[in-house]
Order: structure tokens, then sequence, then C-alpha cells
């Protein structure tokens, strides 16, 4: 039996169905922009029916939104220690920082193909901007308490925290950064020294 009629025999858990559609669909990404994206593009480079897209996503705007959603996770995970904490800012800032900017290393095509389906779609560009505002409020808070805690003198926590934010979210993807641990740690150096410098003055 050939090796593709055999993949496509093997039988797969709904997740795994599913993991496998998103895998797809960002190796497609990595390689060329959103609006090439074809449902018959992505199935081809699984072992699955193209019917089977249709369990799982309701079109590729939707498959678009879950990419977008689990990379968001990822990245919250990563700078949750800061987002969350109310320690000694600088470790964690940097952690969190470090951790955004390794993902959007890894994950940066995908992430600008996601960001110019935006632009297309009013669902894409409302999700986009709910993931991004999540982190806005996020780091809102946490400069409130450092306020209230007397380690940052911020007279307006919220507008600071979206020009950061965004700040953040247009420099790592339209200035790619390169795959590298040398790179990495140059752009999460500056990014750093601007956060610690806007919020704590130091």
């Amino acid at each position: 039996m050939p090796a593709a009629s055999s993949e496509r025999r093997r039988r797969r858990t709904p997740a795994e169905a599913e993991q496998e559609i998103l895998e797809a669909a960002e190796a497609f990404l990595r390689e060329r922009p959103f609006r090439d994206l074809t449902i018959d593009e992505v199935m081809d480079r699984t072992g699955l029916s193209r019917p089977s897209f249709y369990v799982y996503f309701r079109d590729r705007h939707h498959l678009a939104l879950r990419l977008l959603e689990d990379l968001a996770a990822a990245v919250y995970r990563d700078g949750s220690a800061w987002l969350e904490g109310s320690g000694e800012p600088l470790d964690d800032m940097r952690a969190a920082i470090e951790g955004t900017v390794s993902a959007l290393a890894q994950h940066g095509s995908m992430m600008r193909a996601i960001s110019d389906a935006a632009s297309e779609d009013a669902a894409v560009e409302h999700a986009y901007r709910r993931v991004v505002g999540a982190f806005v409020d996020a780091a809102a808070s946490r400069i409130q308490r450092d306020v209230e805690a007397g380690r940052a003198k911020v007279s307006d926590p919220a507008t600071l925290a979206a020009a950061l934010v965004w700040m953040n979210e247009r420099y790592l993807l339209q200035s790619s950064v390169p795959d590298t641990g040398d790179d990495r740690r140059k752009a999460t150096d500056v990014l750093t020294h601007i956060w610690m410098c806007a919020i704590y003055g130091r």
C-alpha cells in the first residue's frame, strides 16, 4: 500500500486531526502569504480528506483565528510572571519579553499572515484586536499594581500599556527577528530597556 494511502487510513483522535490541520496551515504560512492559502493547499499537507477540514473549521479565516489563539496563549504563559506578578519587576519583565521575542522569532511568519488576514476579514480583525487588547489590559493591571506599591510613577497605566504592547507587536512583526540566539538577545535587551524606562524610570 502506498505511504500516502496508508497515512490517510490511519485513525486519529479528533484532537490529533485538528492539530495536524493547524500544523499544516502554519507550515504553509511560513512559506507563503495568507492570501495564497486555500483549504486544498492545507489539506494536501495532511493525511486527511478535504471534507475533514469542515469538521473542525468553518473556513480559512476560522483556521487563522485558531492559530492566533494558540500562539497568544503560549506568549501569555511566557509573560505571566510579570503580567500576573507583583514583585521585583526586572527579572520577570526580561523573562516575559524574552519569551515573546522567541515565540515571534519562531512563529513570526504565521503571525504576519494573520495580521494581513485581519485587513481583509472583519472577524479576524476583531479577534486580532481582542487578543492584543487582552495583553494591554493585563499590562495595565500590572502597572497599576506597581503604582499602588510605589514602584512606578505612571499617571495613565492604560495608555502606557497600549503604547508599549502595540510597539512590541509592530516591531516584532515588521522587523522580523532572525531565529538566532544573538539577535533574540539584542531584541530582548532593547525592548526590556524601553519597558523598564517607561514604567519604572530605570
